[in-house]
């Protein structure tokens, strides 16, 4: 983010995570694993072929998963598109690039697609039936179990689930616009929808529980474009949170907010660098910046968006930056790391334990979505409203992304959105959402304050229980 010296609009467009017409690679990144329940029963390569498969560990996960998206799109796809699902007709392949044995596939060395086995390295991607051996998926077994390995079983599940919306896309049409991030956002949701028919215990060979809902979206940032890609890039897949959006969007909705919610004016986060100087620093302000801007732009938001919004005036509250232990309040713990303190009006955050390391792991919007939180509370407290349970930090959260959306709108003069910047709150809500020297023990896990953090940046304040 940067103070601001130029107007900045919303952008348009779709995502997804890999397939051949708009295929990408991705890198891992350090994560905790999840602890995930085992799948209730396997299924056997006998029951459900996998092209090239074994019995390790990513196969028994993508058979298992394969079954049940099967078995959900029998029971959903009548409900959204009024007619029985047409299973795969090309097949599921499952793909070692560094060990690969042409015999154990139909045509040999060529997958579906025309494609290779290198075209296939740490990627999985769907063949739409028009394409040679179309109407299949192919996925790197190798890169599967990474994933696994490193953010827990289910992520590689969900990918599975991504590939099949583009199944589902191949059956009934890609969306309006048919560009690449519109298209691959979709699958995401149709992807997100599916989990949530898991998490409900629908699923005969998945699970999930709703903790590791965190570490699937932790992991997800995998899959999400370089920061600063255009959203109208060929190939273009979203910004972490423009996917993140999407799963939350089917898993809130279902399949039919997925057919029915991305038109060609769905908003999108990703966007390019405005210049050299921009990209050379990430986007980040520096942190005598981030405090200059957090001291300018909440006040600004909350002082033009009450009167518009709500008919009340505002009355911005003192910010006040701390080391280590926070100042004496009544209800405030001195081991907080950010508060809001109604006896003065004070909002607090402290440097030394939350915005520095915020800023180096995370970047410059962590630290300001960090203080737009108890900013918030301020907000609730002048409404008459609760400061200390789930009502209040619902509601807080949400005002930080009605913030966000705002100023991603050119509608807060003195900053402006950089790319990446929403990639970072959702970062910092998934990082610190458990931590209660930041959030308060109400029950809330990060992604559902993702989820309501989402719920701002597209309906606004009027949204949040104010």
């Amino acid at each position: 983010m940067t103070t601001s010296s130029r107007p900045v609009g919303a952008v348009v467009g779709g995502l997804t995570l890999a397939l051949v017409l708009s295929g990408c690679a991705a890198s891992l990144v350090p994560g905790q694993a999840s602890s995930a329940e085992p799948p209730v029963v396997d299924v056997s390569q006998a029951e459900f072929e996998i092209h090239g498969a074994g019995d390790g560990p990513a196969d028994v996960t993508a058979r298992n998963a394969f079954a049940d998206l099967n078995a959900f799109w029998q029971q959903v796809y009548p409900e959204v598109y009024g007619e029985d699902f047409p299973p795969l007709t090309g097949g599921y392949f499952s793909v070692d690039p560094g060990d690969f044995d042409p015999s154990q596939y139909p045509n040999g060395d060529e997958l579906p697609c025309g494609a290779g086995p290198s075209d296939v390295e740490q990627n999985a991607f769907y063949c739409p039936p028009e394409a040679p051996e179309g109407d299949a998926i192919a996925y790197d077994r190798v890169f599967m179990q990474e994933l696994s390995d490193t953010y827990g079983r289910f992520l590689p599940a969900l990918v599975m689930a991504h590939e099949f919306g583009h199944a589902i896309q191949g059956r009934e049409g890609y969306p309006a616009d048919d560009t690449s991030i519109n298209t691959e956002t979709q699958a995401d949701c149709f992807a997100g929808a599916w989990t949530r028919w898991v998490s409900e215990g629908n699923a005969a060979h998945e699970t999930i529980r709703a903790p590791d809902l965190d570490d699937l979206l932790r992991g997800y940032i995998v899959v999400r474009d370089p920061v600063g890609t255009g959203v109208d890039e060929e190939g273009a897949h979203g910004s972490y949170f423009d996917r993140v959006s999407a799963i939350q969007q089917g898993f809130d909705g279902g399949a039919a907010s997925c057919r029915d919610g991305f038109e060609d004016d769905r908003r999108f986060t990703q966007g390019e660098f405005q210049d050299d100087e921009e990209a050379q620093s990430g986007g980040n302000a520096s942190p005598e910046e981030v405090t200059s801007l957090i001291e300018t732009a909440l006040p600004e938001y909350y002082e033009d968006s009450f009167p518009e919004d709500l008919g009340a005036d505002f009355t911005a509250p003192t910010i006040e930056a701390f080391e280590g232990t926070a100042p004496q309040c009544e209800g405030v713990s001195p081991d907080a790391d950010v508060y809001f303190c109604p006896s003065n009006d004070t909002v607090g955050y402290d440097t030394t334990d939350l915005a520095d390391p915020a800023y180096s792991d995370i970047g410059d919007y962590a630290v300001l979505t960090a203080v737009a939180i108890p900013y918030g509370l301020a907000a609730r407290e002048q409404r008459g409203l609760s400061t200390d349970d789930q009502d209040a930090i619902r509601s807080a959260t949400c005002q930080a992304g009605a913030f966000s959306g705002a100023v991603l709108n050119a509608e807060v003069p003195s900053i402006t959105i950089s790319p990446g910047d929403f990639d970072e709150a959702v970062q910092f809500l998934l990082t610190y959402g458990t931590d209660r020297s930041v959030f308060p023990d109400v029950g809330l896990s990060g992604f559902q304050l993702v989820d309501v953090f989402r719920t701002g940046y597209l309906q606004g304040l009027t949204s949040c229980g104010l």
